[in-house]
């Protein structure tokens, strides 16, 4: 997956223009933009001090510091417990993709008020993390082994394919290597939440990137519920069957679980798909190594990404400590409906940076999610029909 470095531009118009925050706006750690004239200022001083990424990286922190995080953090607040009253009336709709949908008609039919910025870029960083993070608890290694090598087979095989083919087929279709992995990882992991932690670890990609993949997810993970246990039942799918082909194959952890409470295989389906969400770390862990290889562009003062970003590696943690069987029950009872309400803040963050014009006309990356989720569909079918 080729990656590229996108140097910091300042320009006069950029203060002119509504921010985007919550796809980690001006204000934000790691974004590429201004918050106003003032902000341009420390951000061109910024990049005379540190040439290249760290410069990008000064500019926003000194933006950071001049705004108050409780506007945009109270903001994104108010749109969680939204999206959580929401997916109880409609559970075929995680809370993050409800969050993530009124981030971005928030900023498209009324604009961001640039006193959101800040609060709202430390939500789409900083308690994104922790969400992923506490996702570990959630999976326990011998409930993953129980699931049987047949089963684990199809998963990483499923999972494999479709994050190694859909760049290449990204490329081919002309989109950038940025949207092509985002899409890679939000098809073939865990949807939303995997492309915000991609997004946050593989710093060549954008907000345009992480927009177009998480209008993927949105769309396709929501057609599957629709559509799987219709195609289930015409091919005279066995329940287990099913349960691997549910949980190897969607998007969303809660995607899955409606498909399977409405087929009767919720457990089964949610513990596969959780097997998958195992695989979220060795992928980040992947990308960065291979972009640490890359040779340095410009500036030999470049700072290079972790091996494995602390997030991640807080994650894997987590994951062995429910392994042990020292967690209480009441706090793995409690963890899924905090990690939910974590990532919908997070995510609403990051959708108040979704341009709708440009999906609009962005035809092709929806045409990669097609190609991407008949991808894993497909090779997730084909090995529970075989093996299962």
């Amino acid at each position: 997956m080729p990656t590229g470095h996108r140097p910091l531009t300042v320009t006069a118009h950029a203060t002119t223009r509504s921010p985007t925050p919550g796809a980690l706006p001006p204000s934000a750690p790691g974004s590429g933009g201004e918050a106003s004239p003032r902000a341009a200022r420390g951000s061109g001083a910024s990049e005379r001090r540190a040439p290249g990424g760290s410069a990008r990286d000064s500019a926003a922190h000194d933006g950071a510091a001049r705004g108050s995080v409780v506007p945009g953090v109270a903001a994104a607040a108010g749109a969680m417990v939204f999206a959580l009253v929401v997916s109880r009336f409609l559970p075929m709709l995680s809370p993050a993709v409800i969050a993530v949908a009124c981030g971005a008609a928030l900023a498209n039919l009324a604009g961001i008020p640039g006193r959101l910025a800040p609060g709202l870029a430390f939500v789409a960083r900083r308690v994104l993390r922790v969400a992923i993070a506490l996702l570990g608890l959630q999976i326990a290694v011998p409930d993953v082994i129980a699931l049987g090598w047949q089963t684990l087979a199809v998963v990483t095989v499923a999972t494999g394919v479709t994050f190694v083919v859909t760049p290449r087929i990204g490329r081919a279709l002309g989109l950038t290597p940025g949207t092509s992995l985002l899409v890679a990882t939000g098809v073939s992991i865990c949807g939303a939440a995997a492309v915000a932690a991609m997004r946050d670890s593989a710093r060549t990609c954008d907000d345009d990137d992480a927009a177009g993949a998480l209008s993927v997810v949105v769309l396709y993970g929501t057609a599957a519920i629709v559509l799987m246990p219709v195609l289930a039942s015409v091919m005279g799918l066995s329940p287990a069957q099913l349960t691997v082909w549910a949980g190897a194959a969607v998007h969303e952890v809660a995607q899955v679980a409606a498909i399977g409470a409405a087929s009767g295989v919720l457990a089964g389906a949610v513990t596969v798909k959780l097997a998958r969400v195992v695989l979220l770390a060795p992928m980040v862990a992947l990308v960065s190594h291979r972009r640490r290889r890359l040779p340095a562009h410009g500036s030999p003062h470049r700072t290079r990404p972790p091996v494995m970003p602390l997030f991640v590696a807080a994650f894997l943690a987590m994951v062995a400590l429910r392994s042990t069987g020292w967690v209480p029950a009441a706090v793995t009872d409690a963890v899924p409906d905090v990690t939910g309400a974590l990532t919908a803040a997070a995510l609403f963050g990051l959708g108040t940076g979704i341009d709708v014009r440009k999906l609009v006309k962005g035809g092709r990356v929806v045409l990669l999610g097609g190609i991407a989720t008949g991808l894993i569909a497909a090779v997730s079918l084909a090995g529970a029909a075989l093996l299962v």
